[in-house]
């Protein structure tokens, strides 16, 4: 059984920090009683005896608490140290070191733990571990051989937390199962039933591979002894194939010797067949040559073969005679095929030139037609019995370019005599129009001298009124108001405006009158441009006549030329 011996206190709450303020405690067996005033230190051993042992600090001693205050030492960092010496379970005296320290800051305190090492005495020797190679926490546990939450809320349970077995329900059931490791349990029984369930199903997974395996084995079996007869009867039926091929060989020899001799013998009766084929048609031809044969050449066979021989030139002959003629009738009728395209294009130009000569004809009947209608209404004679020869023609086209001629001097004689009247029209306008803005002009400065005399006069009469009290006064304004008023009615008298507005009124009727003569004039400009137009047609109609007589149907050229439904011949009345 462990059991805790001595512990040292530096730097902690209450403790100094300097060397001579250690404090030890020793604790004694079976019991060790913590006697002394409030602040003395007594909750604090406790808390030193849980930080040592199960590296808890107490609660509340967060941000350096724990550790005595940096103020009261006048010290920015002070450090504080435990040491513990204790009994392990197994009578080994182990002693552990927690060191920490605290450091003020300007608004805080900064605490920090420091390097940690459990030393233990083996064989005389003392053996250290430190907090860098191993858990503090853990070794000292397994030391005591006290848990974690039996050392925090049972031995060295502080007093603040003192009260949790009143605590609720969930965390006093927290507490126990803590304590007493129950989580641990389940946790191991949980792992257990896990590992069982695993194993059960690994032992099921293994039980139908085996049924599967010893399967597997029974058919193998058979397959072995299978493989086995197989062997068995392939090696009785390989020496049972070598004793037939034994017996094959000469057989197979004596069957080449035989098919050689019947390949021979086949070869021999193929040549008598065919020899006798070959005789049998040379007694037949010989009997078709006697049955044909007239008369049978009594000669000699010198007599027979110059016999052949002419035979065979005079055919020789005729072969070239009928090669000659072949080639004459090849081209004879290369000739008629020649002959006949020529007469297809003869044929096709034949229909062509009927069809220009249909044409032609129209053409020739639309001319006469026009030249009859236009010779009537031009006043020709001669002209009323179509056909036309060419010198009627060149005649009626003599006298309608005359007749055009004196068209376009009328033209031009009404053209230079309208442009004149134009002149004198527009001269008298501007004239008229000069007339009209000075007489507008007088009219304006009458008006504008009649207001400035009325305004004199009314001006007067307000002074008469004004100056009724005075006789003599009003005898010179009265003179001077007759005087006005003659003036008044003089200058009434002189600008008559009865006159002035006949004057006007005339000047507008001259006005409008000009203005029908404008679009009088308009309107024969109008026509005279409608004649330009029909001299400029006729002239490029003679020009395309004169062009086109040159062709190869004159008579056509010419009447497609001088197209008389595009000619226009103004009247003389419009003019």
């Amino acid at each position: 059984m462990s059991r805790i011996d001595k512990m040292s206190i530096l730097g902690v709450r209450s403790f100094g920090i300097e060397d001579k303020d250690i404090q030890v405690i020793s604790f004694f067996s079976p019991l060790t009683v913590l006697v002394g005033p409030n602040g003395a230190g007594k909750t604090t051993i406790i808390e030193c005896l849980r930080y040592a042992t199960s590296g808890e600090l107490p609660p509340g001693s967060k941000g350096g608490a724990f550790v005595h205050d940096p103020k009261d030492a006048h010290e920015t960092d002070v450090r504080a140290q435990i040491r513990l010496l204790f009994s392990d379970v197994n009578g080994e005296k182990v002693t552990i070191q927690r060191s920490m320290s605290c450091t003020q800051k300007a608004k805080n305190y900064s605490f920090k733990s420091l390097e940690q090492v459990i030393t233990r005495i083996k064989d005389g020797e003392k053996v250290s571990l430190s907090s860098k190679c191993g858990d503090m926490d853990r070794e000292m546990i397994s030391s005591l051989g006290v848990s974690k939450p039996v050392l925090n809320h049972v031995i060295f349970c502080h007093q603040e937390e003192s009260n949790w077995p009143l605590s609720e329900g969930k965390a006093l059931k927290e507490k126990f199962d803590a304590i007493f490791a129950a989580t641990k349990y389940i946790k191991a029984l949980e792992t257990m039933r896990q590992l069982r369930h695993k194993q059960t199903q690994t032992v099921k997974e293994c039980q139908v591979e085996l049924r599967y395996l010893k399967q597997n084995k029974e058919k193998a079996q058979q397959i072995r002894e299978t493989v086995a007869t197989k062997e068995a009867q392939l090696m009785a039926s390989r020496d049972s194939v070598q004793q037939i091929e034994d017996r094959i060989t000469p057989l197979e020899n004596q069957l080449t010797d035989i098919d050689t001799k019947l390949g021979k013998v086949m070869k021999l009766d193929n040549d008598i067949k065919a020899l006798e084929s070959r005789k049998k048609q040379m007694e037949q031809d010989n009997k078709e040559l006697e049955e044909t044969m007239e008369q049978v050449f009594q000669g000699s066979d010198e007599q027979l073969q110059d016999v052949y021989q002419n035979h065979q030139r005079t055919v020789k002959q005729k072969e070239r005679r009928l090669a000659d003629n072949q080639k004459e009738l090849e081209k004879a009728g290369r000739e008629c095929q020649r002959l006949n395209r020529v007469k297809a294009d003869l044929l096709v130009e034949q229909g062509r030139l009927r069809l220009e000569a249909d044409r032609h004809m129209d053409n020739i009947m639309t001319r006469d037609t026009q030249v009859r209608s236009l010779s009537s209404y031009l006043g020709l004679e001669g002209y009323d019995r179509p056909p036309f020869s060419d010198l009627q023609l060149d005649s009626f086209h003599r006298h309608v370019t005359e007749r055009l001629e004196q068209e376009k001097e009328t033209v031009s004689q009404v053209m230079a005599e309208l442009q004149e009247k134009e002149q004198r029209k527009q001269q008298s306008i501007d004239d008229m129009r000069d007339k009209k803005t000075g007489l507008e002009r007088t009219v304006e400065l009458k008006r504008d001298l009649q207001g400035k005399k009325q305004q004199e006069l009314r001006d007067i009469r307000a002074q008469l009124q004004r100056l009724e009290g005075s006789s003599s006064r009003l005898q010179e304004l009265e003179s001077e108001l007759a005087k006005v008023e003659r003036e008044l009615h003089s200058t009434i008298q002189s600008s008559n405006v009865e006159e002035l507005k006949n004057e006007v009124g005339e000047l507008q009727r001259e006005k409008t009158d000009l203005d029908h003569s404008q679009r009088r004039l308009d309107k024969e400009m109008e026509m005279l441009n409608t004649h330009t137009t029909a001299r400029t047609q006729m002239d490029m109609l003679n020009r395309e006549k004169v062009s086109k007589q040159r062709g190869e149907f004159p008579e056509k050229e010419l009447t497609s030329g001088f197209n008389l439904d595009n000619f226009e011949l103004p009247l003389p009345g419009i003019l």
